[in-house]
């Protein structure tokens, strides 16, 4: 069972998948119950009855502001990620593939990367304003920086024996980048894409505190100001499942494009 990289079953993977789920369910309902009696931590540590009885306000009151808060949340983090991708790509492939742009670009990337997302929040809206620009700006840098550095590494990790077999057959420097060098690392760039896309879902609540009154990260913040923690829990969870789903959908796609990685 722990043999290293073997591989489980379907079966076996989604039995464990949902233990695990199953624990830290149990494991909160046993924390939630032991401070019933503690009438504080009660309110901040709601009963898995009072979470139920919070979503189905929710649903029965409110379910049309639910589902728009998900659509303009995905909507921003979608908009953000790809253009994010659109510009960390090509970028990405220069500096993994040229030490020119490599000293132009990696050390104001890497210093960029220190400095907390949060702390752009008053340039960004003195530069974009307060609308929806400010708040994609603040997930596409966020998601930038990360993203353009992993794909410099996924780059910069291609065995230079390809290299070296293509420049023997005549290939030029572009026919190596677009023939050898980005058919080898896209796997591993699509992971990279992946691992960043639920990186830029942290940052969406980040952006939502930018002057909105729509989607899941304002609206937790909203909820916790009334301490209307059951509901807060339900959002919470909803943002955890939208990511979740999200994240399959990667994993599915890339198991069908680069099928010939997993060998």
């Amino acid at each position: 069972m722990l043999q290293l990289r073997k591989r489980f079953s379907k079966w076996k993977y989604v039995a464990f998948s949902l233990a695990s789920f199953a624990a830290c369910f149990i494991f909160y309902w046993y924390i939630s119950q032991s401070v019933l009696e503690n009438k504080q931590l009660a309110i901040f540590l709601p009963t898995y009855q009072k979470i139920f009885n919070g979503a189905y306000s929710i649903f029965i009151d409110n379910s049309e502001r639910l589902m728009y808060d998900i659509f303009i949340s995905v909507s921003r983090v979608a908009i953000g990620f790809v253009a994010a991708v659109i510009v960390s790509l090509p970028l990405g492939i220069l500096i993994g593939s040229f030490s020119l742009f490599e000293a132009i670009f990696q050390p104001l990337i890497e210093f960029c990367r220190y400095i907390p997302v949060p702390a752009l929040i008053p340039v960004l809206m003195a530069i974009f304003g307060i609308g929806e620009q400010a708040k994609i700006m603040l997930i596409f840098v966020g998601t930038f920086v990360q993203l353009t550095l992993m794909i410099s590494d996924n780059i910069s990790r291609v065995s230079m024996n390809y290299l070296h077999a293509a420049e023997s057959m005549g290939a030029t420097t572009i026919e190596n980048i677009r023939l050898v060098i980005f058919p080898a690392a896209s796997a591993e760039i699509f992971d990279s894409m992946r691992i960043c896309h639920g990186w830029a879902w942290t940052y969406v609540v980040v952006a939502e505190l930018i002057a909105t009154n729509d989607g899941l990260g304002i609206r937790i913040m909203k909820l916790a100001r009334f301490i209307q923690m059951p509901k807060v829990f339900f959002y919470i969870f909803i943002l955890g499942l939208v990511g979740l789903v999200l994240d399959m959908l990667f994993r599915k796609l890339k198991a069908r494009l680069f099928s010939w990685a997993e060998s």
